[in-house]
């Protein structure tokens, strides 16, 4: 998941040394749409890829990208959505896991561009997300830590940290109070170490170890 910046390419139509083709390619896939009331330009498509088809819509206020939605492989289907801010900076990424053609799951990107946190909706509304997954800093795409809401309180109640991509903890929120009763322990994905029974502090008074 790697954030890419908006595909705006008006001033490409003017390039005096492009090929012919490559202009061609240019002026049928690079349309602009403008605001009937105002005139200013509303929206631009373009194609990302270069293979002659239209496969990125953004919005535009004027001069500024508001939101792109993308169909990366073609199918048909918007696999990908960008978000910026008022500079036109890249501020979130949508993409869909389950392939539908809807968001489900939004892409923060750190100071660095690079993802740091992805937010997750299993009902695909933005405004319900249900599980929060943090990313490594030092290591792109790798997941570190994720808590999930599973009983749609509002609250996480499941929590998870990986190691190299690997599971390495489950805990679980199993009588609501917002904490940790039960953790799973695992090593090379075998589960090795159940934790139960914390004590006022939160610490795990019950260990059973899995052989």
């Amino acid at each position: 998941m790697h954030a890419v910046r908006p595909a705006v390419a008006v001033a490409l139509l003017a390039c005096a040394a492009c090929s012919d083709p490559e202009r061609e390619r240019l002026k049928a896939t690079t349309k602009a749409s403008y605001d009937e009331r105002t005139g200013r330009l509303k929206e631009l498509t373009s194609d990302a890829n270069g293979n002659g088809r239209i496969d990125t819509w953004t919005e535009m206020d004027g001069s500024r990208p508001v939101r792109s939605r993308i169909d990366r492989n073609e199918d048909g289907r918007l696999d990908r959505w960008e978000y910026y801010d008022a500079a036109g900076k890249l501020v979130k990424v949508g993409f869909s896991r389950r392939d539908d053609g809807k968001p489900d799951a939004w892409a923060e990107p750190g100071a660095d561009g690079r993802i740091s946190r992805v937010l997750v909706s299993s009902t695909g509304n933005e405004a319900k997300i249900d599980r929060w997954e943090t990313f490594s800093a030092a290591a792109p795409d790798t997941l570190e830590a994720a808590e999930e809401d599973t009983n749609a309180d509002g609250r996480a109640d499941k929590w998870e940290t990986f190691s190299g991509g690997q599971l390495q903890t489950a805990a679980f929120d199993e009588n609501a109070d917002g904490r940790p009763d039960r953790r799973l322990t695992y090593r090379a994905g075998t589960l090795v170490l159940i934790e139960s029974e914390p004590d006022a502090s939160g610490q795990f008074t019950r260990r059973v170890d899995v052989k």
